[in-house]
């Protein structure tokens, strides 16, 4: 990668603006929760609205918004215009509007913000020391079901969106063998689940997952009228010997494998071997960092990595696709397919060496 070349001054701007990012990060949500953003959006055509026009509107003192909207304008998040009224920018209608960074802000404020205070410690000792801000969980996957309602709204909405837009064109490609039964390793809330099952009128899902998940997921299922083709079975993949019984035609991992640690992620493919015959099917989907095609993708993945670090399980990440290739050869897996699906996302279709 070649050095980006940048005028010292340009430099120390961007020091700056690193030094000072959780002040405009929390600012951005405070505009946002108040109802500015969507204001000043609404009023766009108006010439600009000045901070009185604001404070009377929508009850805010002229102070509050005037140190709000001050570093806001310095951000580019507003725009002041020539007669002194406020209107909102490209980037603050993306930071108000768009749902995937909707998605990364609440994310990033509700899970993750307090627990990144403790990133250096979590360095240091290998676990995720930031968690605590959350709750009393080894993981937070055994937390999940427990969370703060507007924490686990968060978290599972920024899940979602990394996911879920994928299943439609996932679903012909897992279909094409025609499995009779889908194991879904990790099946989180069963959405994937449910839509197999109405997808091909004849297959039965079994989930794996922690009791809370698992849980979830069944009610889903029983809601959706499936209680008879989903099943599932309680399964820690960090206990000393976790294991899947045989008779899967198709194993599915979707953003599962990134939970975990190169070894944990090593110790869960072998396990799946073990239950595969030769006419098996194994599909992992995940978002490798070094498939993305823009910047902001990978930026986003690499950022992710550090809930992982200080939040998640304290030595997970999101890999690149060579480090998983590499794993799927050690496991005894061969790769029969690389396919990419969706903006983000690759997905591996395996077989049993």
């Amino acid at each position: 990668m070649s050095k980006k070349k940048i005028k010292a001054i340009e430099a120390l701007e961007e020091a700056q603006k690193i030094a000072f990012a959780p002040f405009v990060f929390q600012t951005t949500m405070t505009l946002r929760k108040l109802g500015v953003l969507n204001y000043l959006f609404e009023k766009g055509n108006d010439g600009g609205v000045t901070i009185e026009s604001l404070s009377q509107a929508l009850s805010i003192s002229e102070y509050g918004l005037s140190v709000l909207l001050e570093i806001a304008e310095s951000s580019d998040i507003v725009e002041k215009n020539s007669g002194g009224g406020y209107e909102l920018s490209k980037i603050g209608y993306f930071l108000n509007y768009n749902k995937m960074t909707e998605a990364n802000l609440n994310f990033t404020q509700d899970v993750c913000y307090q627990g990144l205070f403790h990133l250096h410690e979590a360095i240091q000792k290998g676990e995720p020391s930031g968690l605590k801000e959350l709750g009393p969980w080894p993981t937070v996957y055994e937390g999940l079901s427990q969370l703060p309602s507007h924490v686990q709204k968060s978290w599972f909405e920024f899940d979602h969106f990394y996911s879920d837009e994928i299943f439609a064109e996932a679903l012909p490609l897992v279909f094409r063998h025609k499995p009779k039964t889908l194991f879904d390793i990790g099946g989180n809330t069963g959405k994937f689940a449910v839509l197999c099952c109405k997808y091909d009128p004849d297959v039965h899902v079994r989930i794996f997952d922690l009791p809370g998940q698992l849980a979830k997921a069944l009610s889903n299922a029983e809601e959706n009228g499936l209680k008879n083709r989903i099943s599932g079975q309680e399964i820690d993949w960090l206990s000393k010997n976790p294991q899947i019984h045989e008779g899967a035609d198709t194993i599915w991992m979707s953003q599962f494998l990134d939970c975990f640690s190169k070894g944990e992620i090593l110790k869960i493919l072998r396990n799946c071997v073990q239950s595969m015959d030769a006419t098996t099917q194994l599909i992992i989907i995940e978002t490798f960092t070094d498939r993305q095609k823009f910047d902001n993708a990978r930026f986003t993945l690499e950022a992710t990595s550090l809930y992982f670090t200080a939040l998640a399980n304290g030595n997970s990440k999101m890999y690149q696709a060579t480090e998983f290739l590499d794993l799927i050869g050690q496991a005894g897996l061969q790769l029969k397919e690389d396919l990419s699906v969706g903006e983000f996302h690759t997905m591996f279709v395996c077989k049993k060496t």
